[in-house]
């Protein structure tokens, strides 16, 4: 017997809905808020009210293009956090709603558990997943973690940052570097042009396998202070150089600790998840990393590394096999650990 999944997800400041049957993607419709770029950052308010104008034709959208009417479907799995609280209680107000109306089940899922099972998605039924135990590398606007995944519901934390995450060292560099918001993804189309060994810039050291990117905007900034008093003209004439040097730096950073990891752990498998694997630079040095070291590279489709309601539906959806549901009475979050 076939069972079918509607994803919900609104954690931050994207709208999405997907269908899942039977780990098959079926759709994936995301709404994405323009409204923010004028401010350099999401403006939690604002982004409660697009969720609240977009959730109903996104749901009806994912509907129709898989081809599923809503009473086929078996549950409903939705972002319980983290994330802005008010972006959550949308979702999880429809989520309910609907489930009430349909009398099916919901299953809340955990926004950064989504991102790791990312990789189970599948479009077809012979897609490669990834086999257990492996190392995921969860890098985006808010979080940098090593995640040692034993199971779809067995997964621990070896490391993470402990003031900023990869994603917001992007994006508030870009912020200083004149960039418009989101900064991370013109970052990367400038380092495609520039030295990376061009500059040099401060990278943490943290026992361990924690994360530090703090020091490192700190570096940024004074650079680009220090270069602008010799040279008003600096930053205009150095962009590609300053991009790919930043990029160079924050990836040297992720793949030291990961490869603590992996010699300490012994996986034979290392995937990458979050916004910031969208980035070209992490993905082929990810790529060239497990190359050199025999290992199996995992790196997601850039159309499941932003938040998207295809990994909350491929995440609810193992849940609902182990009949993991949830309650009414239980309320969004906005921070959690795994």
């Amino acid at each position: 017997m076939s069972i079918t999944i509607l994803g919900i997800e609104s954690s931050c400041d994207d709208t999405s809905a997907a269908v899942i049957r039977d780990g098959i993607l079926l759709s994936n419709v995301i709404a994405s808020q323009k409204v923010h770029e004028e401010y350099g950052g999401v403006v939690p308010e604002l982004a409660s009210r697009a969720h609240q104008q977009n959730i109903v034709p996104v749901v009806d959208a994912a509907l129709k293009r898989a081809g599923v009417d809503k009473g086929d479907l078996d549950a409903i799995a939705f972002t319980r956090g983290p994330g802005l609280l008010g972006s959550l209680l949308v979702g999880t107000s429809f989520a309910k709603g609907l489930s009430l109306g349909l009398r099916i089940p919901i299953v809340d899922v955990n926004h950064l558990h989504g991102h790791v099972l990312s990789h189970f998605v599948r479009r077809k039924e012979d897609d490669v997943v990834p086999e257990f135990p492996f190392l995921c590398l969860l890098i985006s606007g808010g979080n940098s973690q090593i995640v040692l995944v034993r199971s779809y519901n067995d997964m621990e934390i070896l490391g993470q940052t402990i003031d900023d995450a990869a994603g917001e060292a992007f994006d508030k560099c870009a912020k200083v570097m004149g960039l418009p918001y989101p900064g991370g993804p013109y970052i990367d189309r400038l380092a495609a042009e520039g030295d990376p060994k061009r500059f040099r810039f401060a990278k943490p050291h943290i026992p361990g396998l924690d994360y530090s990117f703090s020091g490192l905007k700190t570096s940024f900034l004074y650079t680009l202070r220090d270069e602008l008093k010799a040279d008003p003209d600096f930053l205009k004439n150095n962009m590609a150089d300053l991009a790919a040097s930043l990029q160079a730096t924050i990836i040297d950073i992720l793949l030291h600790k990961l490869d603590l990891a992996v010699k300490q752990t012994g996986v034979k498998t290392v995937a990458i998840g979050g916004g910031v694997s969208a980035n070209s630079g992490v993905r082929q040095a990810i790529a060239d990393y497990c190359e050199r070291r025999g290992l199996t590279a995992f790196i997601p489709e850039r159309a499941f590394t932003t938040d998207n309601a295809a990994m909350v539906a491929i995440a609810g959806y193992y849940k609902y096999l182990d009949k993991e549901f949830c309650r009414y009475d239980s309320a969004p979050f906005a921070r959690v650990t795994m």
